[in-house]
C-alpha cells in the first residue's frame, strides 16, 4: 500500500513538473508528458482496484488542467480523461503476466502508443467541438513526439519504480526481483 501512495505522489509531482518543462521548439513545440508513463507503470505493477484508483487520480488531475469552457461551449468535458486513462491502463494491466515474468518491452512500446492516444483524443475532442478537423505535419509531430519520448523514458522510469518497489518490499514485483 505504501508503494501505491508513492505512485500517487509521483503523479502529482510529475503533473506539476510538466508545467515547467518547456515545449521542444525543434520538434514543432511538442510537449513532454511524464504522468502517463507513471500511470502505465502502475497499471502493470498494481492490482486492478489500485490501478483504477491511480488512473482516476491522474485523470482528475488532467481534467482539472484541460477542461476548457469557451463562452457557453464546453470543448473538453470533465471526466473524459478519467475514462481514457482507465481504459488504456486496463489494456496495460491485461498484459501484466508479461511484467510478472520480467518482460517490459511490450509495455514500453505501449506506453508510447497510449501517450500519443491520449493526446490524439484530446485533439479530436477539441476539433470536433470546433468543427475544424485539420491534420498538418505540426499536429502529427505534437501527437507523435510525446509518445516517442514516453517510449524512450519508459525503461528508465520503470527501472526506477522497480527499485522503489524493492526498497518498500512491494509484494507484486516480477518473479526474479522479490525479496526472499
Amino acid at each position: 500500500m505504501i508503494f501505491f501512495f508513492i505512485l500517487l505522489l509521483f503523479v502529482l509531482i510529475a503533473q506539476i513538473a510538466e508545467f515547467f518543462i518547456p515545449p521542444l521548439p525543434m520538434l514543432y513545440n511538442a510537449h513532454i508528458y511524464i504522468v502517463p508513463v507513471i500511470v502505465f507503470y502502475g497499471a502493470m505493477a498494481l492490482p486492478f482496484p489500485l490501478m483504477l484508483g491511480l488512473a482516476f487520480f491522474a485523470g482528475v488531475l488532467l481534467d482539472a488542467l484541460t477542461v476548457q469552457v469557451l463562452g457557453s461551449r464546453v470543448e473538453i468535458s470533465l471526466g473524459w480523461s478519467i475514462l481514457l486513462y482507465a481504459v488504456l491502463a486496463g489494456i496495460m494491466h491485461g498484459l501484466r503476466p508479461l511484467f510478472i515474468r520480467g518482460r517490459w518491452e511490450v509495455h514500453c512500446i505501449l506506453t508510447g502508443l497510449c501517450t500519443s492516444l491520449i493526446i490524439l483524443a484530446q485533439y479530436l475532442m477539441i476539433t470536433f467541438r470546433r468543427g475544424t478537423l485539420i491534420f498538418s505535419r505540426e499536429v502529427w509531430w505534437q501527437i507523435g513526439t510525446p509518445g516517442l519520448i514516453a517510449m524512450l523514458m519508459a525503461p528508465l522510469v520503470f527501472w526506477g519504480f522497480q527499485w522503489i518497489g524493492r526498497v518498500t518490499r512491494y509484494p507484486y514485483l516480477p518473479e526474479g526481483e522479490r525479496f526472499g
